[in-house]
């Protein structure tokens, strides 16, 4: 991605692809084994052509057969794949792709060459590679287990005995050794992991040297479970543990605020995305992420009442901004599954229509509802719901207009229709201007019909004839420009109603 394309590019959209069940979808068409190099140029052409910038073909990563092994001796994952996947066979079964046991493409999917293949092809339609880091753990049969066991975190016997889903006896070249799964500190072990130490100073050095590798092959990485490498998140977890085994001094300051600088130094234009809760993003903005994933926005969505999502919106624009907004992707149930479609679309209008990164997940547009697990190759037939396939290909043509990637935003104030009716509490609406370009994103975001006044912020609103013509039905409206700047312009709209207007003056 150059120069030029980053800067025109302040909200991007990206788009998510689960590669390895993708690929296997291909290679049933192509009767042999698919790798990057078999996305179709018409794949490519139709993601650039809905407007994305960046893609995000996850899993690409090695994995090894520890975890798949792992997988198999767990009945309740195993009943809850069979529940995903009734027709599962064992060749279904695959590594997971946080389980990575090398930061090198996978064998599978064609090594190096097809990755940098694909990367090409994507350049020349002016679309940016983003790439997954897991930072916080390894697999099982990583190298490292064997070659750098003071990268790890660990335990004794007592630990092993007290917590065994926490703890696993590895064999190293210094012996046998027991050390931690990878974990968050509310959870249990990921049992096809192992934690490794950010206090341990050689880690720390090894990790930005595979941080480097990676941005030499691609234009942006998305950091999983990024806020566990945190000081305050380590001495949660792990406490004395994570004091370094081999009692070689520990390092106890924040290692994205020197690793992300290192890594711009070789390549400034790369993007740092993280994964991020427990109210952290603000955190992981000021070390010097570009964007961090705003999950309570979804979660406020899927509760279904306006007022939330509205106060959560009103966020100072230095976080606003750098917000990634998704409705589903690998981690949450499909959208089409959790919001009913009425409910989907407006949620959907709200989701991309304010500032910050987008996100839309491969299926999301054709109404997949299957949630399928990252420890699957394959997933079920599903019909296309074409009606919701329709909005998405109008909801993104709107998403592509300049003005949502490079434009001014305000959320807009919206006003009763008349004494002793509550129900513009229902309305969330917001504008978007950049020169003459302006939008009006207006969703009745509530059960029931609602009605509101609102006057839109646009620059020199009070003079002339406006157009307002819906980019998602067939509606246009005409008005005048003293009354918008005046009473405002009256919205009424039935439950989970919406409008994405493209305004436009018609004389002075």
């Amino acid at each position: 991605m150059t120069s030029d394309q980053k800067k025109a590019v302040h909200f991007p959209a990206v788009y998510q692809i689960n590669t390895r069940v993708v690929l296997e979808e291909v290679g049933r068409s192509l009767g042999r084994r698919a790798s990057l190099d078999d996305f179709s140029d018409a794949t490519l052409d139709e993601i650039a052509t809905r407007g994305f910038n960046m893609v995000w073909p996850l899993g690409v990563w090695q994995t090894g057969e520890a975890a798949r092994s792992v997988t198999r001796s767990q009945p309740k994952l195993m009943a809850e794949l069979l529940r995903n996947l009734p027709t599962m066979r064992d060749e279904d079964l695959v590594s997971s792709p946080f389980a990575i046991t090398a930061y090198q493409v996978h064998r599978d999917f064609g090594g190096e060459a097809a990755l940098a293949r694909l990367r090409e092809r994507l350049s020349r339609r002016k679309l940016g590679l983003l790439l997954d880091f897991v930072p916080n753990h390894i697999a099982i049969d990583h190298p490292w287990v064997n070659e750098h066991p003071e990268f790890l975190i660990a335990g004794d016997a007592q630990d092993l005995q007290r917590e065994p889903q926490n703890y696993l006896r590895v064999q190293t070249r210094l012996g046998s050794r027991i050390v931690a799964h990878g974990r968050d500190p509310y959870f249990d072990g990921w049992p096809d992991t192992v934690q490794l130490n950010y206090c341990h100073a050689g880690l720390r050095e090894a990790q930005l040297g595979v941080l480097n590798q990676i941005a030499d092959r691609c234009d942006g990485i998305r950091c999983d479970m990024a806020m566990l490498l945190e000081p305050e998140v380590i001495a949660r977890t792990w406490g004395a543990r994570s004091r370094p085994a081999d009692g070689s001094p520990p390092r106890d300051n924040a290692f994205w605020p020197e690793a992300i600088p290192a890594v711009r130094r070789r390549h400034p234009l790369f993007r740092f995305i993280a994964e991020v809760y427990w109210d952290m993003e603000w955190n992981l903005q000021q070390h010097g992420f570009d964007f961090t994933y705003d999950k309570r926005l979804y979660d406020r969505l899927r509760e279904g009442s306006a007022r939330p999502v509205r106060e959560h919106l009103q966020a100072d624009p230095a976080f606003n901004d750098r917000c990634l907004r998704f409705l589903e992707n690998h981690d949450e149930p499909r959208a089409a599954a959790t919001f009913d479609p009425e409910r989907h679309r407006a949620a959907a209008v709200i989701t991309f229509f304010v500032p910050g990164l987008r996100l839309i997940h491969e299926g999301q547009i054709e109404g997949r509802k299957v949630h399928i697990s990252m420890h699957l190759g394959r997933r079920p037939e599903e019909p296309v719901d074409h009606e919701l396939k329709a909005f998405y290909s109008r909801l993104l043509e709107a998403m592509a207009r300049p003005e949502l990637h490079t434009g001014r935003w305000r959320l807009e104030s919206c006003r009763p229709a008349w004494d002793g009716n509550p129900t513009a509490d229902q309305f969330i609406v917001g504008s978007w201007e950049q020169g003459d370009r302006r939008l009006l994103t207006v969703a009745n975001y509530g059960p029931n019909q609602a009605q509101c006044y609102v006057t839109p912020g646009f620059t020199g609103l009070g003079t002339g004839r406006w157009a307002l013509k819906d980019l998602m039905s067939e509606v246009k409206y005409q008005r005048d420009g003293s009354e918008l700047a005046g009473r405002g312009l009256f919205l009424d709209l039935p439950r989970w109603g919406y409008h994405v207007f493209a305004v436009e003056r018609q004389g002075s």
